[in-house]
């Protein structure tokens, strides 16, 4: 017996995305989840399931499969909401989203482009960001860590992705998820000579650990790292193997106070998936 889901796929700096727009009992989001994102279905990186929301002023709700937030997923919402609402050439149109992972709503600028949207989501700022000192295969490592309400990013600067870096990328993501209590674990190979990222992404939930082309939130936690280690307002553009997102870091006699990012979103396909129950 297969199960009908109704989805609609979107392509933000390459950080494939599906939204469900059927609606199924939370328990099954998992399930769902792990089968869509597979090589053999639909195939993605991540899963949100979009909800009406309980908050008047919130134009929709949206719950990634794992529980954590994420801001392309974000991004893509805005874009479906706007190309439902018709919205026309160069226009610009502001929504807010509830979003799992944060308890604040999240406001998004939406502008329709030739065939994609030009999307700009207001982050939330970390709750803290520190330099930390780790023992990791029998050396000390220094990361920083940016830490969220429900997720932390760990901001390592590297001087290449060689492999070395990826592997000991991957332990770590393994091993911040097993010890922090987080339903979301980014590990951010940084190069900074060249504002280049490499994100990966793991979500302890799913037990689903992805190299990003493309990673909205992990590059909202750059410029913030990048803002606290400079004790000034950023704007940067963070190029990733999907392309490149903006960040603006803004600040207020040297503390956070907004961070926002930028880029563009696709919708690529719109149909009906069947999954196994």
């Amino acid at each position: 017996m297969k199960q009908e889901i109704d989805f609609i796929k979107f392509n933000p700096t390459q950080n494939m995305t599906i939204l469900v727009k059927s609606n199924h009992p939370i328990e099954e989001y998992k399930h769902i989840a792990t089968k869509m994102m597979s090589y053999d279905n639909v195939n993605a990186e991540q899963v949100g399931f979009i909800e009406k929301s309980n908050k008047e002023e919130a134009d929709a709700h949206l719950i990634m499969a794992g529980g954590e937030f994420c801001g392309n997923a974000c991004m893509s919402l805005a874009a479906f909401i706007a190309s439902e609402k018709g919205l026309d050439q160069d226009a610009l149109a502001e929504l807010r989203l509830e979003v799992s992972g944060t308890d604040k709503l999240i406001m998004c600028q939406v502008k329709k482009m030739a065939d994609e949207y030009l999307c700009q989501v207001a982050m939330p700022v970390p709750n803290e960001i520190e330099k930390r000192t780790i023992k990791h295969d029998g050396c000390d490592l220094d990361v920083i860590l940016v830490s969220y309400q429900e997720f932390t990013h760990i901001v390592i600067e590297v001087e290449q992705f060689d492999k070395w870096n990826r592997d000991k990328a991957q332990r770590l993501a393994k091993l911040f998820g097993s010890t922090l209590k987080a339903n979301l674990v980014g590990i951010l190979l940084y190069k900074s000579h060249s504002a280049e990222l490499a994100p990966l992404i793991y979500v302890p939930h799913l037990d689903s650990m992805i190299w990003e082309r493309g990673c909205g939130s992990g590059t909202a936690s750059l410029g913030a790292y990048l803002a606290w280690k400079n004790k000034r307002g950023v704007v940067a553009q963070i190029k990733q193997p999907g392309g490149t997102i903006k960040v603006m870091a803004d600040c207020y006699k040297e503390v956070l106070v907004s961070l926002k990012i930028e880029g563009s979103v696709g919708i690529v396909a719109q149909g009906k998936a069947f999954i196994g129950v």
